[in-house]
């Protein structure tokens, strides 16, 4: 990942490293210093290179102190024995950082190509958006009822929004939310993240956002007795729980993958994995096609980042990151279970549904 950028001898003076100990300087896209991964990982390097000049040789070396947990990048820069720059880098300064001049590695026309130049089309068809909020509203009314069908998308949009307000939290730019028919919603960013945290915000505040409107929906039918708020905090509160299932590409999957690719490349590919399988095997045991559909493409995901474990982009979570992400995730899965929980055990047919679909 890129950790560092400073101006040399008015080019750019570019430092990228991974966890294994692997670091890779770049002076105006050149590489000029390398270190390879190493069992040792000694968080001190010392990158010495030679640069001509009008002037002549310039004997240039960029001292490194690299944590990783937690992240702190100390450098001090000095061209022939002169200190010329020196500083720290923090997480907060990855987050905000613009990556740019990421090596490009040419790949064979696949399924999965045209599949990401379809999704970039996606994004940029504006027109797509309502086409498919129009079919998924059609979509819900053939399979349900006109009420439920609206019901239902608002608490899709409000879930997505809160993707959406995560990414603007971050500084990323986003190109809005699609409604996509018998799937649910997509949020989409035009912007990278840099950092694991970034991940697991943007994650977890699609299902917390929908915690919220459940809470919002309870308070009112309390007031108001109307069972329609209800039916909608209980059903809302089991979508997002649905959400949350520990894999990918749903958005538990994705805060378990930034925990435990955190800790360790090897960790993260074996739990991401068992994840799947179980996965495979509750969507077998049921007949749920869509969760057996939703986990093939989680799949592909798990390879793409086990073979990208060694020049990942992104920021690893220190110990209190990965502490926070997990007390965060079961504290918004408990609240959840709870309101499915305390509106299935009134007695009303309607509203256990989604308890006994979560006692199955």
């Amino acid at each position: 990942m890129q950790l560092l950028r400073i101006e040399c001898l008015g080019k750019e003076l570019r430092l990228e490293a991974s966890m294994s100990g692997w670091q890779a300087l770049y002076w105006d896209n050149q590489l000029v210093s390398q270190f390879n991964a190493s069992a040792g990982r000694n968080p001190i390097k010392k990158h010495v290179f030679t640069l001509q000049s009008n002037q002549g040789d310039l004997e240039c070396q960029l001292d490194i102190n690299l944590s990783w947990q937690p992240f702190l990048l100390s450098y001090a820069f000095a061209v022939n024995n002169t200190p010329v720059s020196q500083g720290e880098i923090t997480p907060t300064d990855i987050e905000k950082q613009e990556v740019v001049n990421r090596p490009i590695e040419k790949k064979k026309i696949s399924v999965i190509g045209i599949g990401s130049f379809a999704l970039k089309m996606l994004k940029s068809a504006k027109a797509i958006k309502a086409l498919f909020a129009a079919g998924s509203l059609a979509a819900y009314s053939w399979l349900f009822s006109l009420e439920f069908a609206i019901a239902l998308i608002l608490c899709l949009v409000f879930h997505e929004y809160g993707h959406i307000r995560a990414m603007k939290y971050f500084g990323m730019k986003t190109k809005g939310i699609y409604l996509i028919p018998f799937i649910g919603g997509l949020a989409l960013s035009e912007s990278k993240i840099n950092t694991r945290w970034q991940d697991v915000v943007i994650a977890i505040m699609g299902p917390f956002f929908g915690l919220m409107l459940s809470i919002v929906s309870l308070f009112i039918y309390w007031v108001t007795d109307i069972e329609f708020f209800a039916g909608i905090a209980t059903f809302n509160a089991l979508l997002n729980l649905f959400n949350l299932l520990p894999v990918l590409p749903l958005d538990g999957g994705h805060i378990l993958k930034s925990v435990a690719f955190s800790i360790n490349s090897v960790f993260g590919l074996i739990i991401c994995v068992c994840g799947a399988l179980l996965g495979i095997a509750a969507s077998s045991y049921f007949g749920f096609a869509l969760l057996g559909f939703i986990l093939f493409i989680g799949m592909f995901e798990i390879l793409f980042e086990w073979q990208d474990r060694h020049r990942s982009q992104l920021l690893p979570l220190d110990r209190y990151g990965q502490t926070v992400s997990a007390v965060w995730y079961v504290i918004t899965v408990a609240l959840l279970c709870s309101i499915i929980y305390l509106l299935g055990s009134t007695g009303n047919d309607a509203l256990s549904i989604p308890l006994i679909l979560l006692g199955a």
